[in-house]
């Protein structure tokens, strides 16, 4: 009897942490343990994704694998809440960064943070073992691709988007709610969306989409399905407006992912290797995958021609030369800052970096 009521006793100071949420009836401790217990991979950890990691690690999410490509610059702390002066001081990946902050926060959960481009080469291990995908990212490119492998293993994710004062929230259950290209059957061509780049983005409006794409991914997680919206939010931050439009029509059977499962992103046939970063005046351009690069002989061999000399870590290498900064990362990846068309950063990747 002793040894049962000492297992309650720790059962309840396991809970104690949560308590406000456990008193909240649709939640309640079952619920809670549910959370507890869950596995989750967030894909992206900027603006949306820290705010979303550090609402579910208070939540008490059970496991949490962060994966994210780029590193902290200055101009990310006016909302991206996880990171600040010394973290861009110390040149840090944002994941290893984040996961560092989250541990201290619940060190409870387990955070693995994964310094890496999510491409169709990785993607399908970075779900593994998870039972919810969320959205942290910039670019439609990447979330068909999010939106590929999440049907193709019915594993339930949240899309979220904003830019200026506007965001979009839609979680998406596949068989049940029509998939991301049910709504949108192309990625939209390059320039004709608003971006960072044209018309900034609030911190506010960062806050409201992440807080309802946690929100929804706490209820998947519970159990509580039935309660996940099953419409598409619309958010103005600026005019107050918010609505939500039913989806339901939407889902289609012609639907190239859902309804033919042709996971065209997935297979790698859509899809190019370089990626215009938002806001950045910058160029993501993939490695090739044949293997973590020499940092050391990359030094070497660009020093000549630096203008300060480079910079490494266990992460990644950071050199500049004439207008291009230029960062390596273990990955075989580079970002090129400097500018914004990917055929002059594929250039500058294979003279400094290799082919």
């Amino acid at each position: 009897m002793a040894e049962s009521e000492a297992g309650g006793s720790r059962m309840s100071a396991e809970l104690e942490r949560y308590s406000r949420q456990v008193l909240f009836g649709p939640l309640g401790e079952e619920g809670q343990r549910r959370l507890m217990a869950s596995r989750v991979t967030l894909i992206g950890c900027g603006a949306l994704g820290t705010v979303i990691a550090d609402t579910l690690v208070r939540a008490g999410v059970g496991f949490l694998r962060v994966v994210d490509r780029d590193y902290i610059e200055p101009n990310n702390l006016q909302r991206q809440v996880l990171f600040d002066e010394r973290d861009v001081a110390e040149g840090l990946p944002k994941a290893a960064a984040a996961a560092a902050k989250l541990a201290r926060i619940n060190s409870s959960v387990t955070v693995e943070p994964v310094v890496a481009d999510a491409n169709h080469r990785n993607i399908e291990e970075l779900v593994d073992g998870a039972g919810l995908v969320l959205d942290g990212t910039d670019n439609f490119e990447t979330r068909f691709l999010i939106n590929d492998v999440a049907v193709k293993r019915g594993l339930a994710w949240v899309y979220g988007a904003c830019v200026s004062s506007t965001g979009m929230v839609m979680p998406i259950i596949p068989g049940e709610t029509p998939c991301l290209r049910c709504v949108w059957s192309e990625p939209p061509p390059p320039g004709a969306s608003a971006t960072c780049d044209t018309a900034g983005v609030l911190s506010p409006v960062v806050h409201v989409v992440a807080a309802m794409q946690a929100m929804e991914a706490i209820k998947l997680l519970a159990g509580r399905a039935g309660a996940v919206s099953r419409g598409l939010l619309q958010i103005d931050v600026w005019s107050g407006r918010f609505e939500t439009f039913d989806m339901s029509a939407a889902r289609d059977a012609g639907c190239a992912c859902c309804g033919r499962r042709e996971f065209e992103f997935l297979s790698g046939s859509r899809g190019g290797g370089a990626a215009t970063l938002c806001g950045r005046n910058a160029v993501q351009v993939g490695g090739s995958g044949a293997g973590r690069p020499d940092f050391g002989q990359i030094a070497e061999r660009v020093a000549a021609v630096a203008t300060s000399p480079p910079q490494s870590n266990r992460f990644m290498l950071r050199f500049s030369v004439g207008r291009y900064d230029v960062t390596v990362f273990a990955d075989g990846r580079a970002i090129i800052k400097g500018t914004p068309d990917p055929d002059e950063a594929r250039s500058v990747y294979a003279k400094y970096v290799g082919a």
